[in-house]
């Protein structure tokens, strides 16, 4: 395990017990635990995108604040629903968040989940092209993307524009020129993780999936980084790719961790069910002990040995002392075990 961070939903409510009674509450104090996990040495920040709901939904803002706060944190999220974007616009604000951070964005993208309201993508204009489904359309949305990150000029200068233009097409502005290494895309079956693979993106895997062979979340999230690492290597693609996982993970060091997560036991059980009316999933459990039944338990994660990177899941509306806390304590008594520095 190289690299850990931390994923936020950013949920908030106005009858929250807690601080996060706002979207600006949320997202002043994401940008605070951002620089509080820099601060205790964490990997990463990364930021769930959920359109329609009390949650985070507009990332650009969020991760070049964040950038401009912090100077050596990756910045990331997981994920942004390519449904709902613009490739054009999203390569100019992928790009000005990225130089804003120096180079640390990692941009994490995907067909998105399940969402608070129907087709909510139709409401931002957009719409499958004839005998496409929505998650066809979002994938081309991504092809149109990395193409444009290429940086290569495309479209008609003006003969006689406001400003002098550079010979030849021209680009959109600002490119950040590394970003197309870190690109991520969010994988919930086989088969488009190795569509990842085949694109040259690199790997992001929740606590949910197709349900494809019936074994524990665990295993079957395991064959799939397999699957992911052969198209790979068949792909030819030079440089090595990341890949990630979520999870849920309290460690129970005092009292105040005890009340909140001590009820629920060492770790909860896989659970089977169905996302949509067609798609069988699994979820995967989460985890609540005391350290070294922590190491334990998640020594027996296959998908945690596949996996480079670890993202954690994090009770945002808890606060960012307590969320910095939690993330200390897996750093200090769990991840070493782990493999991590």
């Amino acid at each position: 395990m190289k690299s850990i961070g931390f994923l936020s939903f950013g949920h908030w409510d106005p009858q929250s017990p807690f601080t996060t009674r706002s979207a600006e509450d949320v997202l002043q104090e994401s940008i605070d635990l951002a620089v509080a996990a820099e601060e205790i040495g964490l990997d990463g920040a990364y930021f769930r995108v959920h359109h329609y709901a009390r949650q985070l939904s507009s990332p650009f803002p969020l991760l070049a604040a964040a950038g401009a706060k912090t100077s050596k944190i990756e910045l990331g999220t997981g994920v942004i629903d390519m449904r709902y974007e613009n490739p054009l616009y999203m390569i100019e604000d992928a790009g000005a968040a990225d130089l804003i951070s120096r180079g640390r964005l990692q941009l994490g993208i995907s067909r998105g989940s399940p969402e608070q309201v129907i087709d909510g993508w139709r409401y931002f204009g957009y719409e499958p092209a004839e005998g496409e489904s929505p998650s066809d359309m979002a994938r081309r949305h991504t092809e149109v993307f990395l193409n444009l990150l290429k940086g290569q000029g495309f479209a008609e200068p003006n003969p006689t524009p406001m400003f002098p233009n550079p010979p030849g097409l021209l680009r959109l502005e600002p490119l950040s020129e590394t970003l197309q290494d870190r690109i991520w895309w969010g994988s919930g079956s086989d088969k488009t993780a190795r569509w990842a693979a085949e694109l040259g993106l690199n790997l992001q895997s929740s606590t949910l999936k197709d349900d494809e062979t019936g074994e524990p979340f665990h295993v079957q999230q395991a064959k799939q980084i397999r699957a992911y690492h052969e198209a790979w290597n068949e792909a030819g693609h030079s440089r090595k790719p990341r890949v990630s996982v979520s999870r849920s993970i309290f460690p129970i060091v005092n009292d105040q961790d005890r009340k909140y997560f001590g009820h629920e036991g060492d770790a909860s059980d896989d659970k089977f069910g169905y996302i949509d009316a067609q798609t069988k999933a699994v979820f995967g459990r989460h985890y609540a002990a005391e350290p070294d039944k922590l190491v334990e338990l998640l020594k027996q994660d296959e998908a945690i040995a596949e996996a480079d990177t670890l993202l954690l899941t994090i009770p945002n509306q808890l606060g960012v002392a307590y969320n910095t806390h939690i993330l200390e304590s897996l750093l200090t008594h769990v991840a070493p075990a782990l493999g991590w520095k």
